[in-house]
């Protein structure tokens, strides 16, 4: 027998709502982050590496933007990454200037980083994404966005999605609620519970190993992985039910 289709396991498993992940599924700027974060990094352990006369090892987008930083808070992917190279920094606050030799400060610039490159580049939308939604939100679907980033709402503003999505869980709505970053479900759970649905009423569309991860343990009734970048595998490992290398036209 062959393998079910998307709309097909919509169907079988009477699905009622469409979580999507932004960055890397609906817009290309997990590119711009990643880029954004190698900057940042890259900068200050050089800085760091000729102070203490110590070598450090650049961050690599392959591997170290996937498995410390892709999908997750900010602040978290800061702490994470340094401490992959035994750095501890100090945590600061959400006010440090960008650059400070903080948790914060590092986060900050890499902000920074990332609105001037969406300055220079504007937003490129994945138009399979787009004709998707459109079509299934036709069909009746409610449909909701998520994000760890705080500059989702300007993101889908800039290129004119806003209107695609009833509900939108980002890195704002995150710090008001107290919710926990991926992999913990807390996003992907809030989403629809704003939906008016239960997670067994869901699929999730994610391209980051830590997404998928959160809409297994969210319980979630479909978990699809989007595969930008190669890693089929991996989403599979990870807790996808089916990867994806682009949206349907179904």
């Amino acid at each position: 027998m062959p393998p079910s289709t998307l709309s097909q396991l919509l169907s079988e498993r009477k699905i009622k709502a469409l979580i999507l992940d932004l960055d890397g599924v609906i817009t290309q700027t997990a590119k711009v982050h990643a880029n954004a974060w190698k900057k940042m990094f890259d900068d200050y352990l050089l800085q760091r590496g000729e102070q203490e006369s110590v070598v450090y090892k650049p961050l690599e987008i392959a591997t170290d933007y996937r498995d410390y930083i892709d999908g997750i808070p900010r602040y978290d992917g800061v702490r994470n990454f340094l401490a992959s190279r035994n750095i501890v920094l100090p945590e600061g606050t959400a006010t440090d200037a960008p650059g400070k030799e903080t948790v914060a400060g590092l986060g900050n610039l890499k902000n920074n980083y990332f609105k001037k490159l969406i300055e220079q580049g504007g937003v490129q939308v994945y138009p399979d994404t787009v004709a998707f939604l459109q079509n299934k939100i036709a069909q009746g679907f409610r449909t909701a966005v998520i994000s760890a980033s705080k500059n989702c709402q300007p993101i889908l503003a800039a290129a004119g999605l806003e209107e695609l999505f009833e509900v939108r869980v980002d890195g704002v709505v995150s710090v008001e609620l107290g919710l926990k970053g991926k992999p913990a479900p807390d996003v992907f759970t809030e989403a629809a519970r704003q939906l008016g649905v239960q997670p067994q009423e869901a699929a999730i569309f994610e391209d980051a190993l830590a997404g998928v991860e959160a809409g297994k343990a969210g319980g979630f009734a479909l978990v699809v992985g989007i595969n930008r970048t190669d890693e089929t595998s991996e989403l599979l490992k990870h807790g996808a039910d089916l990867v994806l290398d682009k949206f349907p036209t179904e």
